[in-house]
């Protein structure tokens, strides 16, 4: 399969059709060679990066767009345009390339439609261009309401954040501590070549300087290592378990923090709830390789009465339902997945959650209450309300003014997350 084509097949199933990238792309990887799979994600991420500004180059080169069961040629064209615009591919390769991709999609009929359009915008570049750029969606290669709502919530810092919502992520190791310390695990990866930087506060992460095959770390499949963002490592520095105690890891899919918790204190009891069935299989796999044990339960959060009996928590991580706003610069897809009544939605599940398990927290117990989110409307201002109709509960290492730490997509090379620590009177 031509890789071309079978980037506009996925790209259409995202944008058309709704599908997550994450699981899309796997898919399609196993129809093309080997040697093209890293292309098509390169070229797959790039469009939908981008999607505002190839589209609205698109717009001025078509004198009608593609519909019905044309509408994949629509997103082959964001193919070509794409490696034209961003990619060191020689133009006139990206350019055949592309037209040839039409016969793999049974429309060879459209061969001089699509050749036509590229050769076009090659001649005529850097008008387009300027014109595409001319509007925020198509500047900041995100939506309008995202643009909207990141410039309310951060007027200082949303050029930045926007900048790194559009680089490429790096890979974050977790070293396992029950095998090896940060540093002598580096030592393993210095020896096969591989370069890494530190974290100033994830005591167990490793950035790769150049992202590797996870099977060509040492002890990869022994789980001497996982892969995890330093944000999401952070989450057990504050949460701090302890010896013996009951852990509750709430909407745990893929058991990243699960694990983590388990690596520090690997006496602590720790039951890990997710309402998908399906992601829990991450859950199991991953404890599984890393030879950890914990209670994993498919449950809804909201009503623990349905599958929990026992005693109350000594430590609850609230890693809650969120937009995911934090972690777009991994999954491009979410900006054109998401819609702004969203927002609203999962603030109203959030606030449901958030009170259902602080009920399932003993006295004197701690919350953790987090998500890969970088809206004030999840984060800042959901722990605000909580705390404003939660008589015994205490916000520490922070206050009212600023509830909480808010991690920016970039700040020292990690995800966008949210931290806030609450104890229970």
């Amino acid at each position: 399969m031509n890789v071309r084509a079978t980037a506009a097949q996925v790209i259409y199933q995202v944008v058309d059709e709704g599908q997550s990238l994450s699981n899309v792309l796997p898919a399609a990887q196993h129809t093309i060679r080997e040697r093209d799979q890293a292309l098509l994600q390169e070229i797959c991420y790039g469009v939908l990066r981008w999607l505002p500004r190839l589209e609205s180059t698109t717009q001025q080169l078509m004198e009608k767009p593609l519909t019905g069961k044309q509408r994949v040629f629509h997103h082959l064209l964001l193919v070509g345009l794409y490696q034209l615009s961003f990619m060191r591919i020689p133009p006139h390769a990206a350019v055949a390339e592309t037209v040839n991709a039409t016969q793999d999609l049974k429309k060879p009929q459209l061969r001089g439609l699509v050749n036509a359009i590229l050769r076009n915008y090659q001649r005529n570049q850097a008008a387009l261009d300027e014109k595409a750029m001319s509007h925020d969606a198509g500047k900041y290669g995100h939506p309008g309401w995202l643009v909207k709502l990141l410039k309310a919530g951060y007027p200082e810092q949303f050029e930045a954040i926007v900048a790194a919502n559009n680089t490429k992520a790096p890979m974050w190791l977790r070293v396992n501590c029950q095998h090896h310390t940060r540093d002598e695990y580096r030592a393993l990866l210095d020896a096969e070549g591989i370069e890494t930087t530190l974290h100033s506060q994830a005591g167990d992460a490793l950035c790769l300087v150049k992202p590797c095959d996870v099977m060509s770390l040492p002890g990869f499949a022994q789980g001497w290592v996982s892969v995890q963002d330093a944000a999401a490592q952070l989450a057990v520095n504050y949460l701090k378990p302890q010896a013996g105690e009951l852990i509750l890891d709430c909407c745990a899919a893929p058991g990243g923090k699960t694990a983590h918790i388990l690596e520090h204190e690997p006496t602590a009891r720790v039951v890990a709830i997710d309402c998908d069935e399906h992601r829990l299989t991450r859950v199991h796999e991953n404890l599984a390789r890393l030879n950890l044990n914990a209670e994993v339960l498919c449950a809804d959060a909201r009503y623990p009465d349905q599958w929990w009996k026992g005693e109350q928590f000594d430590r609850i991580l609230l890693d809650a339902p969120c937009s995911a706003t934090g972690v777009i610069r991994r999954h491009p897809d979410i900006k054109w997945l998401r819609r702004a009544s969203d927002i609203e939605a999962l603030a109203e599940l959030q606030r449901e959650i958030f009170d259902a398990m602080w009920l399932q927290l003993k006295s004197g117990g701690t919350l953790v209450y987090a998500t890969c989110s970088i809206t004030p409307q999840e984060n800042r201002d959901q722990v605000r309300a909580f705390l404003a109709r939660t008589s015994n509960a205490t916000l520490i290492d922070s206050d009212l003014a600023s509830p909480g730490r808010q991690i920016l997509p970039g700040e020292e090379d990690m995800d966008g997350f949210y931290y806030a620590v609450l104890k229970k009177a």
